[in-house]
C-alpha cells in the first residue's frame, strides 16, 4: 500500500510541463494546469455551508452564490452530471466537524478517491477550526484531490500552495475568534448599559421599545408579590410551593417562541419556578450580568456550549441596582438571599428544617470544636446529637454526643417563656394574619373568576361577529365559546368551594379558638397539629444558634443560647450518663450508701433513702431500686446480706438454719416454700431465702418432714397448709 501510495505522488507532482493542448479544458474553456485528467475523472465536490439558521433564512444572495460554484466546475472541464453539490451542513457552524454530516460525507468521498475537485466560495464555509482543516488538506493530500475558490485552484501537494492553504485556514479560524470577541465585548457594552435583556421571568415585559416593565396583567403580580410575602412568613421555598399547591393558586407565564408567544398563561407552579423567583436580583430593581457564565463542554455529541455554575455576586460582570421596577427591595432581596443560603445542605449551612425529632438539627454547636453536632436516630431512646470531627479529620474522638432531649427540653422551655409575655399580641396578630391571607386568597380567586368571565364573553362576542352562513368558522367559535363557559363554571364552583372551606371573615368560634391556642402556648406547642417542621421553624425564628459543651466527660452540661438581636443566656442541666464515674457527687453517694450499710439497712431500705434524698443513678433511668443499690454494696465488699441482723423479721430464719432445725435438706424445704406450704421471701439484692415459722410452724414441718422420710406422696392437707402470720 506504502508503494501505491508513493507511485501516486509521484504520479500527480510530476513538474513535467504538460502540453498546451492540455491547457484547454474539455469544454474549450482556459483551466489551470493544476487541473489533470485525473482529477477530471473523479467528481467535482460543491460544499456549501451557512452558519446558522437565521442566515439560511435572510442571506439569499450568500447560498445563490455557493450554488453557482456548480458553474465554475463546468468551466473549469467538469460535466454536470459529474458535479456533486454537498449541502447538508446548512444552518451549522465550522467551530468542529462533530455535527457536521456533510463535512464527514466530504471526507468520506476523498479517502474513497471519489473526489477530484472541493469546490467552496472561500475556505472560511469548509472549517473554521485549524485541526478539521489541516485533517482535510492531509487526505487532498495523499488522495490526489485539490481544492478551488473564487481565488483560484490549490494543490496540497505543492509546498506554496500547501502554506498558502494554511495560511487561509489560520485566518479563518482567527476570524471566527475575533467575530465573537467582538460580539461579547458589543453584548458586556450593552449590558454596562443594563440593556440586554434576552428574556424577563415572570412578572415582567419587554416592551418593543427594549424597556422591561412589570407585566400590565395585576393578578400576575398579586402572585408574585404573594410568593416573597409568603417566604418571609413560612421562611422555606418548600413551604411556599406548598401553600400554593394547597390553595390551588397558578402562575401567569408569557411563552418567548411557539404561536402563543407574549400572550398570557396560568400554569401550575414548580418548586424550581419558586427557587428562580426568590433568587433573581430582577424583583428587587437590579440588573444584572454573568451571574451563571457560559462554558464550552465537549460531550459524546461533540461541542456545545452550555451554562456554567452559579458564580458568587463579587464575580458578576455587571450589577446596576435600582434601575428597573422593583417587587421587594434590595435590603430585602439579600435577606432572602441569606436565609436560601443557610437552607442548603453543607459545611457552614444550617439545613432546612426536616420532619425528624431533633429540634436544634443545624443550630446545636459543639462547645470543643465549634463544629455542628449532627443529629442521628440510631438509638431507641430518640434523638441523639454527637460530634464527628473525628471522622472528618480522622483523628481519635475528643468531642461528646448526648441525647436531644436534654438540650431540646431546656430550650423548649425558655422560648416557651420567652414568648410567655407577648402571648396576648401573638394572639391578635395571629388573627390579623389569618385574616389577611384569607383576604388575599379571596381577591385572588376574584380576579381568576373575573378572568374567566371576560374570557367567556370575549368568546360569545367574536361568535356573534361571525357571518352565520360560514360555518366552518362558527363551528369553531362555537366550541371556544363552550369551552370557555365550562372553565368559568368550574373556577365559580372552585370559588363556591373555597367561600365554604375559608369565609372571608373569621367566625366567631375561629377567633375563640385562635385565641385560646395563643393564651396557651405549652399546649399550642405540644398539640398533636403542631408538627416538628413547625416547631423547628419558630426557633430558627428566635435562636441563632446554641453552643453545648460537657465538663470532663461529667454529667453536667453548659448550654449557651444565642438569641437573635444579640442577647445570650447561659444554662447549666444534667445529662444521662453511662457509669457511675461520671458522677460528679459520687463520692458523697458512695459514703451515704456505706453509712447506712454500717446502720444495718438493706438494699431495699438504703434505695428508698437515696431517692428521698434526691441521688439519681447513671443513665437518668429513674430512681434506685435494691439490684442497683446491691452492685454499690459489692463494690465497697457489704453485700453480704446475712451479716446484718435486721434483714430478718421475728420468727424469720435463713432457709439453711431453719432446714438444720426441722431437720430436712435445704432443697426440700426450699421446694416446699415454692409450693407454698410455708411462708416465705426473698432477699431483694442475692435472692436469699428467707422463711417465716414459729414454734407451731417449726412443728408442722417436723411432721412434714418426717412423712417426707417415709416416702408418703400424698400429705395432708393440714400438713401443707401455713397458719396464718402474724
Amino acid at each position: 500500500m506504502n508503494a501505491l501510495d508513493a507511485t501516486r505522488r509521484a504520479d500527480l507532482t510530476s513538474t513535467e510541463e504538460p502540453p498546451p493542448s492540455e491547457l484547454i479544458s474539455r469544454t474549450g474553456i482556459l483551466r489551470s494546469s493544476k487541473i489533470l485528467d485525473l482529477h477530471l475523472d473523479r467528481l467535482a465536490a460543491v460544499y456549501v455551508r451557512q452558519s446558522d439558521p437565521q442566515q439560511v433564512l435572510n442571506h439569499r444572495e450568500s447560498r445563490e452564490r455557493q450554488y453557482a460554484l456548480a458553474d465554475h466546475a463546468v468551466a473549469l472541464g467538469w460535466p454536470r452530471d459529474r458535479v456533486m453539490v454537498i449541502d447538508d451542513d446548512q444552518g451549522q457552524s465550522g467551530r468542529t466537524a462533530d455535527q457536521r454530516g456533510g463535512f464527514q460525507r466530504l471526507l468520506a468521498e476523498v479517502t474513497m478517491e471519489h473526489v477530484g475537485l472541493i469546490l467552496g466560495i472561500e475556505m472560511s464555509r469548509i472549517a473554521r477550526n485549524n485541526k478539521d482543516w489541516h485533517n482535510l488538506l492531509e487526505m487532498c493530500a495523499i488522495f490526489g484531490t485539490i481544492l478551488a475558490d473564487e481565488d483560484g485552484v490549490y494543490d496540497p501537494q505543492d509546498t506554496n500552495d500547501r502554506l498558502l492553504l494554511g495560511l487561509k485556514g489560520t485566518i479563518s479560524e482567527f476570524e471566527l475568534v475575533t467575530m465573537r470577541n467582538r460580539l461579547e465585548r458589543g453584548r458586556l457594552h450593552k449590558a454596562q448599559r443594563g440593556e440586554l435583556f434576552h428574556r424577563v421571568p415572570t412578572g415582567y415585559v419587554k416592551l418593543s421599545t427594549e424597556r422591561v416593565e412589570m407585566d400590565p396583567d395585576e393578578q400576575v403580580r398579586e402572585v408574585i408579590r404573594l410568593i416573597f410575602d409568603k417566604y418571609d412568613e413560612i421562611g422555606t421555598a418548600w413551604g411556599v410551593f406548598h401553600y400554593l399547591i394547597r390553595n390551588n393558586i397558578r402562575l401567569g407565564f408569557r411563552p418567548f417562541h411557539g404561536p402563543n408567544r407574549g400572550n398570557l398563561e396560568w400554569r401550575r407552579p414548580v418548586l424550581l419556578t419558586i427557587f428562580q423567583i426568590l433568587r433573581h436580583p430582577i424583583y428587587a430593581g437590579a440588573y444584572t450580568y454573568g451571574r451563571r457564565p457560559h462554558k464550552r463542554v465537549r460531550t459524546a455529541a461533540g461541542e456545545r456550549t452550555s451554562a456554567g455554575n452559579w458564580v458568587p455576586m463579587e464575580q458578576w460582570k455587571v450589577l446596576k441596582r435600582d434601575c428597573l421596577p422593583a417587587y421587594i427591595t434590595w435590603d430585602r432581596h439579600m435577606a432572602n438571599q441569606e436565609s436560601l443560603h443557610q437552607h442548603r445542605s453543607g459545611p457552614g449551612c444550617k439545613g432546612s428544617p426536616r420532619d425528624g425529632s431533633a429540634l436544634l438539627t443545624g443550630l446545636v454547636v459543639c462547645g470543643n470544636c465549634g463544629r455542628c453536632l449532627q443529629a442521628s436516630y440510631r438509638t431507641r431512646s430518640g434523638a441523639y446529637y454527637s460530634c464527628v470531627r473525628h471522622l472528618h479529620e480522622g483523628t481519635k474522638q475528643t468531642c461528646f454526643g448526648l441525647k436531644a432531649a436534654v438540650v431540646d427540653d431546656l430550650v423548649t422551655q425558655q422560648i416557651l417563656r420567652a414568648l410567655e409575655p407577648a402571648a396576648l399580641e401573638l394572639s391578635c396578630r395571629a388573627l390579623e394574619d389569618v385574616q389577611r391571607d384569607r383576604g388575599r386568597l379571596d381577591k385572588h380567586w376574584k380576579q381568576r373568576l373575573e378572568r374567566a368571565r371576560y374570557d367567556a364573553e370575549d368568546a360569545e362576542r367574536r361568535y356573534r361577529a361571525v357571518d352565520p352562513e360560514n360555518r366552518l368558522v362558527a363551528r369553531s367559535l362555537e366550541q371556544r365559546w363552550e369551552e370557555t363557559l365550562r372553565a368559568e363554571r368550574q373556577v365559580r364552583d372552585d370559588y363556591d368551594r373555597f367561600l365554604r372551606e375559608q369565609p372571608p371573615q373569621l367566625t366567631l368560634q375561629e377567633r375563640a379558638r385562635i385565641a385560646a391556642l395563643s393564651s396557651d402556648l405549652p399546649a399550642l406547642w405540644h398539640a398533636p397539629g403542631t408538627t416538628h417542621r413547625d416547631r423547628k421553624e419558630i426557633v430558627r425564628h428566635l435562636v441563632e444558634k446554641v453552643v453545648v459543651h460537657v465538663k470532663n466527660d461529667s454529667e453536667y452540661v453548659n448550654i449557651t443560647i444565642h438569641w437573635h438581636g444579640g442577647f445570650t443566656s447561659r444554662h447549666e442541666v444534667v445529662r444521662p450518663v453511662r457509669t457511675y464515674e461520671q458522677l460528679r457527687d459520687l463520692d458523697k453517694l458512695m459514703d451515704r450508701i456505706v453509712a447506712l450499710r454500717h446502720e444495718g439497712c438493706t438494699a431495699a431500705q438504703i434505695a428508698v433513702c437515696l431517692n428521698q434524698e434526691g441521688f439519681v443513678p447513671p443513665k437518668r433511668c429513674g430512681a434506685f431500686y435494691p439490684e442497683l443499690v446491691h452492685e454499690l454494696l459489692v463494690r465497697r465488699g457489704l453485700s453480704n446480706e446475712k451479716k446484718y441482723a435486721s434483714q430478718l423479721g421475728p420468727h424469720e430464719w435463713w432457709l439453711p438454719k431453719l432446714a438444720e432445725a426441722i431437720p430436712v435438706s435445704a432443697g426440700k424445704l426450699a421446694d416446699w416454700a415454692r409450693r407454698g406450704w410455708l411462708h416465705s421471701r426473698r432477699t431483694p439484692a442475692q435472692h436469699l431465702w428467707v422463711l417465716w415459722a414459729d414454734k407451731q410452724e417449726v412443728k408442722r414441718l417436723r411432721k412434714l418432714a418426717t412423712l417426707s422420710h417415709r416416702g408418703v406422696v400424698e400429705y395432708p392437707p393440714e400438713l401443707t397448709t401455713p397458719k396464718e402470720r402474724r
